[in-house]
């Protein structure tokens, strides 16, 4: 494994005044954690922001409140991630809901299109006379300004609802919601794209209510909240009280069996049991799986399943998305290995590696650049940007990944400021961002990428570390300790799920499935002893039995043959004489 400094999570100067039965190991955590009141811990729907907050949320509901009245043709124009797919159900779903009968939606190709609203879908929804009274962004639009342009030149309203950061200026949209937006008051600047487009849906709720205009019985938009915790725990935004609010309350809805069929259907393909998941699933099993249908083919296959109403049809396409994302995984293997290549023909010495990486090669897809961009910023612990070619290969389309500290959307705009034209368009977070720019600027490019990461941050900042709980106390490697900390969720981005370190005796060890790491641990300081797994360490590992070891894990319970027993889950592996940081 690749050395790291291990660093312990700090606690507060004082204490939190805890009510409740909160256990001594929880209350540790959540303090260590920010949460500093049991209001906090609370996910009752009812301590939601409320979604008057929002700017340009008056305006939203007016436009769509008119559109049921007139009987308007709507469309709702999505992305191709998981936030954008889960934002066109919700906002499909809950306007056919609320009363409106012509809606439907459209996903911009990849490949064709590019993201968001381009006047391209604009010229092609009018060839096929498709055009919509009203059209309505999910997940994108705020940098849509020749986009809007062209649509109101044709006559076509537009609804934009983003939560993407705002360039300079705004598009001329009939309505913009998106907590990001200057002037806007909203406090969860976090919300994921499917978080305000849940938003405005229950602000349209409650202006029909009061104007009587509201279908009877009443609808009950919390049926939409599976969809809102995917889309927010895939996005990976950080999970706020408000976030944690909308991933609990959904994650809930799922364990009783009252999800999306297609929801249902992803995590039957991919083996779980939607009785006992966590976010943690939501991020890594079925978010992926969704994912894998925006990367390699139409992310339209993705949201009809999270539309089906009946089990046998999600189970289909959940089985498409599900071969998609095998298809995903073997590309995403063969462009990691060359990417190995490449960063070995430039250095093998992390030192002498640029500080920012841009990394391009013509065999990459362009549906993956953003998982290989993590994966290797996860091995250089540098901000990497992976580029692909276009269709006609005059652009290259980037994906970028950033480390803590580094807000990835601002380095690109120094790039932008500092050589004017070389980024023909950007955009983004902080930990993530897209952009394109021609083919014979890369070498250029990748030289003032590399100097603006430079001047944003130091040498420490690429330092690779791992921020710890501490350790547990022999006592607490129990099963029950992981039932615990399962329930105590939702965890995820700025609310991340625990993670300890310590000292073990190996008293054993070997090899399994050609690539990971089982082992039986005993903690060195006395107590029983438990098995471990290591991921994806490879064949050669040293022999911990001679050393000992400091493991980083997670505890987990595992279940072989129906019996269910405590193992710890290795994420960091070094032999026992290195020092803490």
């Amino acid at each position: 494994m690749t050395p790291k400094k291990i660093v312990r999570r700090p606690l507060p100067a004082s204490a939190p005044e805890w009510g409740g039965q909160i256990p001594p190991l929880l209350r540790r955590l959540y303090a260590s954690r920010g949460v500093t009141s049991d209001q906090q811990l609370s996910y009752a729907l009812k301590q939601l922001a409320s979604p008057l907050e929002l700017r340009g949320i008056e305006r939203a509901v007016a436009l769509l409140a008119e559109a049921i009245r007139s009987h308007q043709r709507v469309l709702v124009l999505g992305d191709f991630d998981a936030d954008g797919a889960t934002s066109t159900a919700v906002a499909v779903l809950g306007l056919s809901m609320l009363g409106l009968g012509d809606v439907d939606f459209r996903v911009p190709s990849r490949f064709a299109d590019g993201y968001g609203l381009t006047p391209g879908i604009l010229h092609r929804l009018r060839d096929e006379g498709a055009l919509p009274d009203l059209l309505v962004t999910v997940d994108n639009g705020i940098s849509a300004l020749e986009g809007v342009a062209v649509a109101r030149e044709m006559g076509v309203k537009v609804l934009i609802t983003d939560h993407h950061l705002a360039g300079e200026s705004l598009p001329d949209a009939d309505a913009i919601v998106n907590p990001n937006q200057p002037g806007c008051p909203f406090l969860s600047k976090n919300a994921a794209g499917v978080g305000v487009m849940f938003y405005v849906l229950t602000a349209l709720r409650r202006h029909l209510r009061e104007a009587g205009d509201l279908p009877e019985p009443e609808p009950n938009l919390g049926s939409l909240l599976d969809l809102v915790a995917l889309g927010t725990v895939a996005d990976v935004v950080p999970l706020d009280h408000n976030n944690r609010i909308f991933v609990e309350q959904g994650l809930r809805r799922i364990r009783q069996g009252q999800a999306r069929p297609g929801i249902l259907a992803l995590l039957e393909v991919a083996g779980r049991d939607h009785s006992a998941i966590s976010a943690t699933d939501l991020g890594f099993v079925v978010g992926p799986r969704l994912n894998a249908a925006g990367r390699l083919d139409d992310m339209s296959v993705g949201i009809a399943c999270l539309l089906a109403d009946g089990a046998d049809e999600a189970r289909r396409l959940a089985t498409e998305l599900d071969t998609f994302n095998r298809e995903r995984r073997t590309i995403e293997r063969d462009m990691k290995s060359q990417a190995q290549d490449l960063l070995a023909s430039m250095s093998l010495d992390l030192d002498g590696l640029p500080w920012g990486l841009a990394l391009f090669d013509p065999q990459w897809h362009q549906g993956v650049i953003g998982i290989l961009a993590a994966r290797l910023r996860e091995q250089t612990h540098r901000p990497v940007i992976a580029f692909a070619p276009s269709e006609d290969g005059e652009e290259l389309k980037g994906s970028a990944r950033s480390i803590p500290g580094l807000h990835i959307r601002d380095v690109l705009a120094a790039v932008d400021t500092r050589h004017p034209g070389i980024l023909k368009k950007f955009g983004g977070h902080a930990m993530a961002a897209g952009m394109t720019i021609a083919a014979q600027d890369l070498e250029a490019f990748a030289a003032a990428f590399d100097a603006a990461v430079r001047d944003a941050i130091t040498a420490a900042d690429l330092e690779a570390v791992i921020t710890t709980d501490g350790p547990l106390a022999p006592e607490e490697l129990t099963l029950e300790t992981a039932n615990l900390l399962r329930r105590a969720g939702p965890w995820g981005q700025h609310f991340p799920e625990p993670l300890f370190d310590g000292e073990f005796q190996v008293i054993s060890q070997r090899v399994v499935g050609q690539n990971h790491l089982k082992l039986v641990l005993r903690p060195a300081t006395g107590g029983e002893v438990v098995d471990a797994i290591a991921f994806n360490t490879g064949a050669e590992v040293p022999d911990y039995t001679a050393t000992g070891a400091r493991a980083v894990y997670k505890p987990d319970a595992n279940t072989f043959r129906g019996r269910t027993s405590l193992q710890l889950l290795i994420d960091y592996l070094e032999p026992a004489s290195a020092p803490l940081g």
